[in-house]
């Protein structure tokens, strides 16, 4: 029977709690400091609440430990590592080798910054003792067969939805290129989402203003039985800097879409346990996206970038269909919106479009009625003020901001329950008791189902006491404390331990890509004792060789100029250069036989 896996992020202990409560298997969260999402950290007595909160329905947490770590840091890590185990964490996310010889009992994961995208490298990770590995998100369903064929024993993890990197994890250099942030210690500047300009041999501008980098977002929502016969037994959604509202909506819709799947499966099963009730309609599109794709799963089909704007765009809702001016509401001006089935409107809402330059712009409904946006005309000249009339009608409009579902999600929206069996007998009780003039079992099966803020619910009750006893109603709470403490099995209250330990004995055939680099010591003598050869981070010793992206995403491809797919070479002046306001300039370079595009660093 294989256990299948839904992995939640958190920002924050609310947002972890509400992630297992909208069906989460299993949470990842940073914690006090190492973690690759600066910006969310968390105390040590978070994450423990978090652990105890999580353990009665069976889900794992977590932490992750995934920065590249200094030499004067390692004993700090090695401690937080050795705390968290006494938190209750399931298991750390690592990028750093130095984790695999500092004394930790909490199981290893490689992280996605580690590179981890061929057979080789996850026979490798197995054998130096991860227990789990998250995929790199470029690759396709054969390539993760191939991988899961090589090693069964590496449980695989693979991203299915949220924000794209353009480069291989653990293979960006231009945060701390560009601005002296390092992507490795969680302090990305997303250089991806900036503007450039495209720019040939001749200098002439192909491409002006453009977000040329920026990766619309990832929905694997209808490839996940695909992924689970490739061999993917955790799926991840990406987002511990997103909020609330988020997490719960994206945690639901997957939960649901996984149980379809399970349900109909007998060789599978979920890793946690719970019964989940909620109280909306979860909807992928009503959240943060850029737009979509299931980035080169399926292989390369070309819906990658979101080249216009790095900002989210929200779903669909429909096309204008006239403009006007209410005369009786002193000229307020409105649009009449042809809403798509199922779309309806609120006050505040956030809507967007794009103008005939394709550029990103957007309104405030200040009142809706019915298909009638009504605008607030003094906060300034409307967006599409300048455009004619053949353009207005039947222009595209996005919701990026929905009033009615934030609001929603604002309130309680699920609950997760354990079912409990319970069985009363004599050896149950702990004194004797009188026998009662009248029947107990009304009383007694009250007083079972009073449990309160507990996560059970009282399915089943049998009474079989051998007397109709008379028990205070005091003695039968204490024996249904009793039995509740019961129902949380030995391995759920005890944090796992570290089982696999590196076997290690001959050095690999070929180099591994391991990304991030080395910036201690012990990473140094780990890779040294296998055989590898990895370089020092860019954070400890720049190389001007070095690429600053490494992605198998590709320019040519999204801009029609890639020559496997037209038969002949691009019709521009190579090489081309990425160009920022300021003048900085980075070259290009194409590898068509891997597919890749690397970013050179600045010229």
């Amino acid at each position: 029977m294989r256990r299948i896996e839904l992995l939640a992020p958190a920002r924050n202990l609310e947002t972890g709690r509400q992630a297992i409560l909208h069906g989460a298997d299993a949470v990842y969260i940073g914690g006090p400091g190492f973690g690759a999402r600066q910006a969310a950290g968390n105390s040590l007595d978070d994450i423990r609440e978090l652990c105890a909160f999580a353990r009665p329905y069976g889900v794992r947490i977590y932490v992750t430990l995934n920065t590249i770590i200094y030499d004067h840091e390692l004993r700090e890590a090695e401690s937080l590592a050795q705390s968290l185990y006494q938190c209750g964490a399931s298991a750390l996310i690592v990028q750093d080798l130095a984790l695999l010889r500092m004394h930790t009992a909490l199981p290893l994961h490689a992280s996605t910054q580690m590179d981890n995208r061929t057979p080789e490298k996850a026979r490798w990770l197995y054998n130096a003792g991860y227990e789990q590995a998250v995929l790199a998100r470029e690759l396709s369903l054969d390539e993760i067969r191939a991988i899961h064929d090589a090693e069964p024993r590496l449980a695989l993890e693979a991203f299915v939805h949220g924000a794209l990197c353009v480069s291989y994890s653990g293979r960006c250099q231009a945060s701390q290129h560009c601005f002296r942030r390092s992507a490795n210690r969680g302090e990305c500047a997303q250089f991806c989402r900036l503007a450039f300009d495209l720019v040939d041999a001749e200098g002439q501008v192909l491409e002006s203003d453009r977000h040329l980098l920026s990766l619309r977002d990832m929905n694997r929502s209808a490839s996940l039985e695909e992924m689970i016969d490739a061999g993917i037994s955790s799926f991840k959604i990406e987002g511990r800097l997103k909020d609330i509202a988020y997490v719960k909506n994206t945690t639901a819709y997957y939960r649901q879409a996984l149980d379809r799947i399970i349900a109909r499966r007998p060789d599978l099963e979920r890793s946690s346990q719970g019964e989940h009730r909620f109280s909306f309609t979860p909807q992928l599109n009503r959240s943060f996206n850029r737009g979509f794709t299931d980035y080169y799963l399926h292989g390369r089909q070309g819906d990658e970038a979101s080249i216009h704007t790095p900002k989210s765009i929200g779903e669909p809702i429909g096309k204008i269909t006239a403009t006007g001016r209410a005369e009786a509401r002193g000229g307020e001006p409105y649009i009449d919106i042809a809403l798509l089935p199922g779309i309806s409107l609120s006050n505040g809402d956030g809507l967007c479009f794009f103008d005939s330059t394709h550029r990103l712009r957007g309104f405030r409904v200040n009142r809706a009625a019915g298909n009638r946006a009504y605008l607030n005309a003094q906060a300034g000249s409307l967006p599409f003020q300048a455009l004619p009339e053949n353009v207005l009608r039947g222009l595209p409009l996005y919701r990026n901001q929905d009033c009615a579902f934030d609001a929603l999600l604002a309130k309680p929206t699920a609950e997760r329950r354990l079912p409990l069996d319970l069985v009363l007998t004599d050896d149950l009780l702990e004194q004797n008791y009188e026998l009662a003039r009248t029947p107990q079992e009304e009383n007694i099966r009250r007083q079972m189902a009073r449990l309160g803020d507990t996560p059970y619910y009282l399915r089943s009750l049998s009474i079989r006491f051998s007397q109709n006893w008379f028990i205070p109603s005091s003695h039968l709470a204490a024996l249904r404390r009793k039995l509740v403490e019961k129902a949380q099995s030995p391995s759920q209250s005890q944090p796992q331990v570290r089982q696999s330990q590196a076997t290690l004995s001959t050095p690999p055939t070929t180099s591994l890509e391991m990304g991030g680099g080395i910036a201690n010591r012990l990473a140094r003598e780990m890779a040294e004792a296998c055989g590898l050869s990895v370089a020092p981070s860019c954070e400890v010793q720049a190389s001007a060789a070095e690429p600053l992206m490494v992605c198998r995403y590709c320019l040519r491809y999204e801009l029609g100029q890639c020559p496997k797919q037209t038969g002949h070479a691009p019709t521009w002046k190579e090489p081309l250069q990425l160009c920022l306001p300021d003048g900085r300039r980075f070259p290009l370079k194409f590898d068509c036989q891997r597919c890749e595009m690397q970013v050179l660093q600045s010229c």
